[in-house]
Protein backbone atom coordinates (compact mmCIF):
# COMPACT_ATOMS: atom_id res chain seq x y z
CA UNK A 1 0.00 0.00 0.00
CA UNK A 2 2.80 2.14 1.26
CA UNK A 3 4.59 1.74 -2.37
CA UNK A 4 1.61 2.17 -4.20
CA UNK A 5 0.96 5.58 -2.18
CA UNK A 6 4.61 6.51 -3.29
CA UNK A 7 4.56 5.69 -6.49
CA UNK A 8 1.16 8.01 -6.82
CA UNK A 9 2.38 10.82 -5.29
CA UNK A 10 5.48 10.83 -7.44
CA UNK A 11 3.30 10.46 -10.79
CA UNK A 12 1.62 13.77 -9.37
CA UNK A 13 4.49 15.16 -8.64
CA UNK A 14 5.70 14.57 -12.01
CA UNK A 15 2.47 16.16 -13.77
CA UNK A 16 3.04 19.26 -11.88
CA UNK A 17 6.18 19.67 -13.04
CA UNK A 18 5.24 18.96 -16.72
CA UNK A 19 2.27 21.65 -15.97
CA UNK A 20 4.84 24.29 -14.55
CA UNK A 21 7.03 23.34 -17.60
CA UNK A 22 4.05 24.20 -19.93
CA UNK A 23 3.27 27.25 -18.42
CA UNK A 24 6.63 29.04 -18.04
CA UNK A 25 7.34 27.89 -21.76
CA UNK A 26 3.55 29.85 -22.61
CA UNK A 27 4.81 32.42 -20.44
CA UNK A 28 7.99 32.76 -22.65
CA UNK A 29 6.56 33.15 -25.91
CA UNK A 30 6.58 36.46 -28.07
CA UNK A 31 3.37 37.58 -28.16
CA UNK A 32 1.51 38.21 -31.87
CA UNK A 33 2.18 41.12 -33.68
CA UNK A 34 -1.41 42.36 -34.48
CA UNK A 35 -2.10 42.47 -37.88
CA UNK A 36 -5.46 44.12 -39.38
CA UNK A 37 -6.45 44.52 -43.15
CA UNK A 38 -7.98 48.41 -43.63
CA UNK A 39 -8.37 48.77 -47.09
CA UNK A 40 -7.95 46.93 -50.40
CA UNK A 41 -8.13 47.25 -54.22
CA UNK A 42 -7.90 45.16 -57.33
CA UNK A 43 -6.51 46.00 -60.38
CA UNK A 44 -6.52 44.29 -63.60
CA UNK A 45 -2.74 46.18 -64.89
CA UNK A 46 -0.31 47.88 -62.83
CA UNK A 47 0.80 51.44 -63.85
CA UNK A 48 3.94 51.29 -66.45
CA UNK A 49 7.51 52.12 -65.00
CA UNK A 50 9.07 52.00 -61.85
CA UNK A 51 6.30 52.36 -59.13
CA UNK A 52 6.37 54.30 -55.82
CA UNK A 53 4.40 54.07 -52.87
CA UNK A 54 3.20 57.82 -52.27
CA UNK A 55 1.86 57.98 -48.97
CA UNK A 56 -0.08 61.10 -47.79
CA UNK A 57 -2.04 62.73 -45.08
CA UNK A 58 -5.29 65.31 -45.44
CA UNK A 59 -7.10 67.28 -43.36
CA UNK A 60 -10.07 64.38 -43.12
CA UNK A 61 -11.10 61.00 -44.23
CA UNK A 62 -13.79 62.54 -46.71
CA UNK A 63 -10.67 65.01 -48.56
CA UNK A 64 -8.51 62.06 -48.81
CA UNK A 65 -11.33 59.79 -50.59
CA UNK A 66 -12.43 62.58 -52.75
CA UNK A 67 -8.64 62.45 -53.91
CA UNK A 68 -8.42 58.72 -54.31
CA UNK A 69 -7.32 57.74 -57.81
CA UNK A 70 -7.75 54.24 -60.12
CA UNK A 71 -4.40 53.22 -58.00
CA UNK A 72 -5.15 54.92 -54.81
CA UNK A 73 -6.59 53.75 -51.20
CA UNK A 74 -8.02 56.10 -48.72
CA UNK A 75 -8.30 55.07 -44.58
CA UNK A 76 -8.15 56.45 -41.59
CA UNK A 77 -5.61 55.08 -39.50
CA UNK A 78 -4.26 56.00 -35.94
CA UNK A 79 -6.09 58.96 -35.67
CA UNK A 80 -5.48 60.48 -38.88
CA UNK A 81 -6.78 60.43 -42.48
CA UNK A 82 -3.82 58.85 -45.23
CA UNK A 83 -3.83 58.74 -48.77
CA UNK A 84 -1.67 55.67 -50.37
CA UNK A 85 -1.03 55.97 -53.90
CA UNK A 86 1.35 53.59 -56.57
CA UNK A 87 2.67 55.49 -59.25
CA UNK A 88 5.77 56.88 -60.58
CA UNK A 89 8.28 58.69 -58.27
CA UNK A 90 7.90 62.50 -57.52
CA UNK A 91 3.78 62.64 -57.91
CA UNK A 92 1.74 64.98 -55.66
CA UNK A 93 -1.76 64.54 -54.74
CA UNK A 94 -3.75 68.10 -54.87
CA UNK A 95 -4.39 68.84 -50.86
CA UNK A 96 -2.42 66.34 -49.34
CA UNK A 97 1.00 66.50 -47.09
CA UNK A 98 3.37 64.12 -48.47
CA UNK A 99 4.75 61.56 -45.59
CA UNK A 100 7.03 59.16 -47.40
CA UNK A 101 7.77 57.61 -51.02
CA UNK A 102 8.67 54.31 -50.72
CA UNK A 103 10.01 52.15 -53.58
CA UNK A 104 11.33 50.98 -56.26
CA UNK A 105 8.41 47.94 -55.71
CA UNK A 106 9.50 44.90 -56.14
CA UNK A 107 6.88 44.02 -58.86
CA UNK A 108 5.42 40.26 -60.38
CA UNK A 109 3.17 39.28 -62.95
CA UNK A 110 -0.26 38.28 -62.38
CA UNK A 111 -3.41 37.97 -64.03
CA UNK A 112 -4.69 40.62 -61.28
CA UNK A 113 -3.51 42.63 -58.63
CA UNK A 114 -4.67 43.45 -55.13
CA UNK A 115 -3.53 46.70 -53.71
CA UNK A 116 -4.07 46.32 -49.60
CA UNK A 117 -3.28 48.75 -46.88
CA UNK A 118 -2.40 46.82 -43.24
CA UNK A 119 -2.30 48.46 -39.71
CA UNK A 120 0.13 46.30 -37.61
CA UNK A 121 0.67 47.25 -33.84
CA UNK A 122 1.75 45.36 -30.76
CA UNK A 123 4.17 45.95 -27.69
CA UNK A 124 7.83 45.40 -27.49
CA UNK A 125 8.84 41.24 -28.46
CA UNK A 126 5.91 40.91 -30.96
CA UNK A 127 6.15 39.42 -33.77
CA UNK A 128 4.75 37.12 -36.99
CA UNK A 129 4.93 33.81 -37.46
CA UNK A 130 7.38 33.54 -40.39
CA UNK A 131 5.27 33.98 -43.63
CA UNK A 132 5.35 34.71 -47.54
CA UNK A 133 3.36 36.85 -49.80
CA UNK A 134 2.74 36.54 -53.23
CA UNK A 135 4.11 40.24 -54.10
CA UNK A 136 5.90 42.68 -52.56
CA UNK A 137 4.84 45.27 -48.95
CA UNK A 138 6.11 48.67 -48.01
CA UNK A 139 6.38 49.54 -44.42
CA UNK A 140 6.20 53.28 -42.86
CA UNK A 141 6.49 53.16 -38.87
CA UNK A 142 4.47 55.42 -36.89
CA UNK A 143 5.46 54.86 -33.61
CA UNK A 144 8.60 51.91 -32.14
CA UNK A 145 10.85 50.34 -34.11
CA UNK A 146 9.87 47.80 -36.81
CA UNK A 147 12.28 44.66 -37.01
CA UNK A 148 12.23 42.50 -40.42
CA UNK A 149 13.87 39.19 -40.49
CA UNK A 150 14.10 37.62 -44.01
CA UNK A 151 17.03 35.14 -44.68
CA UNK A 152 19.00 37.61 -46.12
CA UNK A 153 18.97 39.35 -42.07
CA UNK A 154 17.42 41.18 -39.93
CA UNK A 155 16.62 44.82 -40.84
CA UNK A 156 15.23 47.73 -38.62
CA UNK A 157 13.20 51.04 -38.91
CA UNK A 158 12.40 53.82 -36.51
CA UNK A 159 9.49 56.22 -36.37
CA UNK A 160 9.06 58.22 -38.96
CA UNK A 161 11.30 55.43 -41.51
CA UNK A 162 10.31 54.03 -44.36
CA UNK A 163 11.55 50.42 -45.24
CA UNK A 164 11.16 48.78 -49.34
CA UNK A 165 10.60 45.28 -48.68
CA UNK A 166 11.15 42.13 -50.91
CA UNK A 167 9.82 40.59 -53.63
CA UNK A 168 6.88 37.33 -53.95
CA UNK A 169 7.50 34.35 -51.92
CA UNK A 170 10.22 35.71 -49.87
CA UNK A 171 10.10 34.03 -46.21
CA UNK A 172 9.81 36.74 -43.24
CA UNK A 173 8.99 37.39 -40.03
CA UNK A 174 8.11 40.93 -38.50
CA UNK A 175 8.51 41.80 -35.27
CA UNK A 176 8.45 44.90 -33.03
CA UNK A 177 11.99 45.81 -31.97
CA UNK A 178 11.86 49.10 -29.94
CA UNK A 179 11.26 49.64 -26.30
CA UNK A 180 7.52 51.05 -26.83
CA UNK A 181 4.68 49.73 -29.00
CA UNK A 182 5.02 48.99 -32.59
CA UNK A 183 2.69 51.31 -34.86
CA UNK A 184 3.19 51.06 -38.47
CA UNK A 185 1.05 51.02 -42.00
CA UNK A 186 2.09 48.39 -44.45
CA UNK A 187 1.12 48.49 -47.91
CA UNK A 188 1.45 45.61 -50.48
CA UNK A 189 1.05 44.93 -54.09
CA UNK A 190 0.59 41.59 -54.31
CA UNK A 191 -1.59 38.15 -57.13
CA UNK A 192 -4.75 38.87 -55.92
CA UNK A 193 -5.30 35.10 -57.41
CA UNK A 194 -2.89 33.41 -54.77
CA UNK A 195 -3.82 33.49 -51.09
CA UNK A 196 -2.40 36.96 -49.38
CA UNK A 197 -0.10 35.01 -46.83
CA UNK A 198 1.25 31.47 -46.59
CA UNK A 199 3.02 29.99 -43.59
CA UNK A 200 7.08 30.08 -44.50
CA UNK A 201 10.24 28.17 -42.67
CA UNK A 202 13.59 29.38 -43.05
CA UNK A 203 15.78 27.16 -44.05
Amino acid sequence: MKAALALFLRAMAACSMAALSSASSMAQQSPVLSVKPVVEKKLKELPAGPLFWRVETFPTLKDAEAATGPTALAAEISGKAWLFTLGGQGGATAGGSKVAEIGPVPLMQAPEYLLRINHASGPPGARTPPHSHPGSEAFYVLKGRLGQRTPHGVVHADAGAAMNGHGADMPMEVFSAGTVDLDQLVMFVVDATRPFSSPARFE
